[in-house]
């Protein structure tokens, strides 16, 4: 298995400039970068600790607006450093894909969305940060 992390929990916000303050000011922690989806309809915002490069929390802005009272929680993403093997690896097993095809973003890092036992989104994530 090549699965080697937990790379991040995507939470939808509905005002994302309030949410990168709340969690910057409140939370302490620090914006890595912002990436417009190449959707063209979402907009990522990526936080992590002071001292670490990773990103460890994705604001997902434009996703969808409906949010309950108690905030949604979209997906975690696990690393991994071959995408496509892990793809074909899951493929073998009763996994259901979300996703039909690899989704490229901008900074050229790649996913695919899985569901797990329970219909929850997880995401397979290579990333470009080396």
């Amino acid at each position: 298995m090549a699965i080697k992390k937990l790379e991040h929990v995507g939470l939808m916000v509905k005002d994302l400039e309030a949410s990168i303050a709340f969690y910057t000011e409140v939370i302490g922690m620090e914006l890595k970068g912002k990436l417009a989806h190449s959707n063209g309809v979402i907009t990522l915002a990526l936080l992590g600790f002071p001292g670490s490069t990773e990103t460890e929390l994705e604001l997902i802005h434009g996703y969808n607006d409906s949010l309950p009272i108690e905030g949604k929680v979209h997906h975690l993403a696990f690393a991994v450093d071959n995408l496509e093997a892990e793809i074909d690896r899951l493929k073998q097993l009763p996994v259901s894909f979300i996703d039909q095809e690899i989704t490229t973003l901008p900074n050229g890092s790649r996913y695919m969305f899985f569901k797990g036992p329970d219909g929850e989104w997880l995401e397979l994530f290579e990333s470009t940060r080396t």
